[in-house]
């Protein structure tokens, strides 16, 4: 583990991400955001690395997060994303949506644009549980089961699905660039197609048998019908919604609620996985891994895939090892990446070789070595 820097910040951290890197460069990222909850002030933070190759390794703070700037937060920090360089998108427990720009020549933070209760109930505020982007156009989502849809460079909403969901909305993701996928509280992932001027799904996928809710979602970064999601029972679950309607493997992952889940963006036979339990797991399909020694012993060689169904004809090769029903073939392993937690790990993002995640013992850790 002494890959992984801690460090102490004195609130919970809610939500975590990484500035994203120029495409065209291989750089890996220096600079990431975080996002608190359940504090009596709430803050949003920017944290930079600095360059791996700056300082002496002799330097015991060597690669330590260190504080950029921050700015007070009304409310939770449900959900953020970086818009582009400069912009983060954050969503409130007060309903409310905000755009807030990080000028890194001063080192400040400003409140670029503001929606104040886009999500709220017949009379009170509803909080605003996820957000996705694709500059300039940001969807949230809602307890109030609501799907907002706006432009950054709009001041008034675009479109309201108004009775999107009965039930909490817990989790959105861009399918592709005109759908959407949301995931609520009664086991259900339901595809939104923009280009339809109705209010209804195109598509509905759920769970068999317990509605078990459901909290994030994370589609493929190359094959955009492959899908993961986890949820209240710890487990991960992978789709494939041209099949029918129920998830293609179901794996045991968490003995707690799992809060997010994240593909690899540039390598996703790898998969990132947080929860209450107090864990974060790297998932890898391929079936021998080179993993390197500081990773080794807390491998778990047991998280065979259980599939529903083997896929139907097709190029073996190119069928995603996610969806793989030969469980040889497509054997799941797990490596736990944090030392010994007891309280939640609420967030985790990761970008080339770098892991940030954040957790309610007030702590923030940085890998800067993932196996990937």
């Amino acid at each position: 583990m002494e890959s992984v820097n801690a460090k102490y910040v004195s609130q919970k951290i809610s939500k975590t991400r990484w500035r994203p890197v120029s495409h065209s460069t291989l750089q890996q990222p220096d600079i990431f955001a975080t996002g608190s909850w359940d504090n009596e002030d709430n803050k949003i933070s920017f944290w930079s690395i600095g360059n791996p190759g700056s300082s002496s390794l002799d330097d015991g703070f060597e690669g330590d997060p260190q504080l950029l700037c921050e700015h007070k937060h009304d409310g939770d920090v449900l959900d953020l994303q970086f818009l582009d360089q400069d912009k983060i998108v954050t969503t409130s427990s007060t309903g409310a949506v905000t755009i807030f720009r990080h000028h890194q020549n001063s080192q400040t933070i400003s409140v670029s644009q503001r929606w104040p209760g886009v999500h709220c109930y017949p009379c009170d505020n509803a909080p605003c549980t996820g957000v996705v982007c694709s500059s300039p156009e940001i969807v949230t989502v809602g307890e109030d089961g609501r799907i907002v849809v706006f432009r950054a460079d709009q001041e008034g909403v675009v479109r309201v699905i108004e009775n999107a969901d009965s039930s909490t909305i817990h989790a959105v993701t861009y399918l592709r660039t005109t759908e959407i996928l949301t995931v609520n509280s009664i086991g259900q992932l339901k595809l939104w197609d923009f280009r339809q001027q109705s209010n209804s799904p195109s598509q509905i996928l759920s769970l068999s048998g317990d509605r078990v809710p459901l909290h994030c979602v994370d589609r493929h970064p190359n094959q955009q019908h492959i899908v993961a999601t986890g949820g209240q029972d710890g487990m991960l679950c992978v789709w494939d919604i041209r099949q029918g309607s129920a998830p293609f493997s179901l794996m045991e992952a968490h003995s707690a609620e799992m809060w997010e889940v994240h593909f690899h963006p540039s390598n996703p036979d790898h998969l990132f996985t947080c929860s209450e339990d107090g864990s974060l797991l790297h998932w890898e399909t391929s079936a021998q891994s080179d993993m390197p020694s500081f990773l080794q012993g807390g491998r778990n060689n047991s998280m065979i895939s259980r599939s529903a169904m083997a896929p139907a004809g097709g190029n073996q090769s190119l069928i995603s090892a996610w969806l793989s029903g030969d469980s040889s073939k497509g054997r799941v392993e797990t490596t736990h990446m944090l030392p010994s937690q007891t309280l939640s790990v609420n967030s985790l993002d990761v970008l080339g070789q770098c892991l940030v995640c954040g957790t309610d013992g007030e702590a923030i850790f940085v890998n800067r070595q993932v196996p990937v």
